[in-house]
């Protein structure tokens, strides 16, 4: 039998650049990257093979969308796993990751027709605030970004979620990125802005709970609350939207470069978090130490338990969510990791390219 030849996408008025758009630059993790096929993929992570961007489906034609871009009707997704369906008739979407250790999406690169860095859309929303419209959260943004701005910082945060594509409306959330060391503390400066920021505190941590509890099933209110308290968040002061910062490593960064991860199987455990340092950017690298094992896919558990020695999170929701001395209930992909910076090791992974409920990580107590 042959093998499948490669799916050609239909052409598309997608090929019309937005305002907003950029020609091919350095891609960062969470930049956004249109296709020929009108399909906008969400950039996951910074190592990437020479074939392909890694990332999901974000936004993608369909009638049942609710948000127009270049005079279509586009969909919304936030479940990364569900951009395998979505990419059903493009095989050449899917690839084997090393670093990931698994099966998962990506863009071709010689697809890519328009590239949107989180940078160059917040100085251009700057430079050019007529690109949003006239809403309250839009409103709340571009005085976010003027204080970004005039704080020196425009070079270490940007704009992702929809207001990087230009697809936000009324209801929208405002989600921005921080680079490296230097982005973490402006954003830490941004976030203590009482005049533009709230915290979640009082009634809205009822609010908070029910955004984040549906997905981080098995926590308690306190645990959970504890855990995002220490995380870039809370509520705009004019609109009241939501609003959050998620770390990124700085440009350059090599931690995962040369890694190869191989998965072993399914493990869950309690675990001490031993190290933290490596936690506060995104993709999260813990170091920990395992008290128990509750339940495993894999034969004689116990011969890994004391031989696993970190987790590492491509989920957002888990940068900076745990401090050093921290117990915390992990349930992931126990795989082995080579790396050429540091020694083998087994460790637990968190993947957002698979279907399972269960890839965890609460903390305790």
């Amino acid at each position: 039998m042959s093998a499948p030849g490669r799916s050609i996408p239909p052409s598309s008025p997608a090929s019309k650049s937005s305002p907003l758009g950029t020609s091919l630059a350095t891609i960062r993790d969470r930049d956004y990257l249109l296709d020929r096929a009108g399909v906008i993929f969400k950039v996951i992570g910074d190592v990437h093979p020479g074939t392909h961007y890694l990332g999901y489906v974000k936004y993608y034609p369909d009638p049942r969308g609710d948000r127009t871009l270049f005079g279509r009707t586009y969909r919304q997704n936030s479940i990364v796993s569900k951009a395998f369906g979505i990419l059903a008739d493009r095989p050449e979407c899917y690839l084997y990751s090393p670093t990931v250790g698994c099966v998962i999406t990506g863009v071709p690169r010689e697809d890519i027709i328009t590239h949107y860095s989180c940078r160059q859309t917040l100085t251009a929303l700057h430079h050019s605030p007529d690109l949003l419209d006239t809403t309250p959260v839009s409103d709340d943004l571009l005085a976010i970004i003027n204080w970004i701005v005039a704080a020196g910082a425009a070079d270490v945060i940007g704009v992702t979620g929809s207001f990087l594509v230009g697809t936000a409306n009324a209801r929208s959330d405002i989600d921005l990125v921080c680079y490296g060391p230097c982005g973490y503390q402006a954003a830490q400066a941004l976030f203590a802005e009482r005049a533009l920021i709230h915290p979640y505190e009082g009634e809205t941590l009822t609010r908070l709970y029910v955004r984040r509890a549906k997905y981080m099933t098995g926590g308690s209110f306190d645990a959970l609350m504890r855990q995002e308290a220490r995380k870039l968040q809370g509520l705009t002061a004019g609109a009241g939207a939501h609003i959050n910062c998620e770390p990124l490593r700085p440009d350059g960064d090599k931690a995962f470069s040369g890694t190869v991860a191989k998965e072993v199987g399914e493990i869950s455990v309690l675990a001490r978090i031993t190290d933290h340092s490596e936690g506060l950017v995104t993709p999260a690298l813990y170091g920990i130490e395992v008290d128990t094992v509750t339940e495993s896919t894999v034969d004689e558990p116990s011969v890994f338990a004391h031989r696993i020695t970190h987790f590492r999170s491509y989920l957002g929701a888990y940068t900076g969510a745990f401090r050093t001395g921290d117990t915390v209930y992990l349930s992931g992909r126990l795989v082995h990791i080579q790396n050429p910076h540091t020694h083998s090791a087994f460790g637990i992974e968190l993947t957002p390219w698979s279907a399972a409920e269960s890839f965890l990580a609460n903390l305790t107590r």
